[in-house]
């Protein structure tokens, strides 16, 4: 299992064991890598949250991790939280056991994977492009995404940026 970064308390919004995956609501990259998650996680292990989200912007908050450039995707799971290549091998490890052999990649140095991984991340929108604004999930998609419960919803939203409205 990849290793992650520990934060003192567990993360905001998530029940105990729940794992949830951020991703960056207008990269059409990877609203591309979600439909994949959500098509190869037939155990629904996996809870999603745009970063650009009410949600996402909290459990950014709550990691320490910058609310207004995303350079990386996000794995967290209780006190854990997992970046760049890390992240992806940790939803690896949640898919069905023919993908495990992609996990072979780790032989390389993390500092060689994140490198690799950073030059995606970097030119996602000139090489994929981007939304205009985040996408619904589809209605059959939605419970995967992570919504701050009504009554906790005050005390665990951070502000959402500017030009980033949820729209299908």
């Amino acid at each position: 299992m990849p290793a992650s970064h520990i934060r003192p308390t567990p993360a905001p919004l998530l029940k105990p064991g729940e794992t949830v995956v951020l991703f960056d609501g207008v990269c059409k990259l990877c609203n591309g890598w979600v439909r994949l998650l959500v098509r190869h996680d037939r155990q629904r292990r996996l809870r999603l949250a745009a970063v650009q989200s009410p949600e996402g912007q909290a459990l950014l908050a709550w990691a320490g991790l910058p609310m207004d450039q995303f350079d990386t995707m996000v794995v967290i799971r209780d006190r854990h939280y997992w970046e760049r290549s890390n992240a992806f091998f940790e939803i690896i490890a949640q898919f069905p056991a023919h993908w495990r052999p992609v996990s072979l990649l780790r032989i390389f140095p993390r500092k060689l994977r994140d490198w690799a991984y950073d030059r995606i991340a970097l030119n996602r929108y000139r090489l994929f492009g981007k939304y205009d604004t985040c996408l619904l999930p589809d209605p059959d998609h939605e419970q995967r995404f992570l919504k701050a419960p009504q009554t906790n919803a005050r005390q665990c939203r951070a502000p959402v940026l500017q030009g980033c409205t949820q729209k299908r």
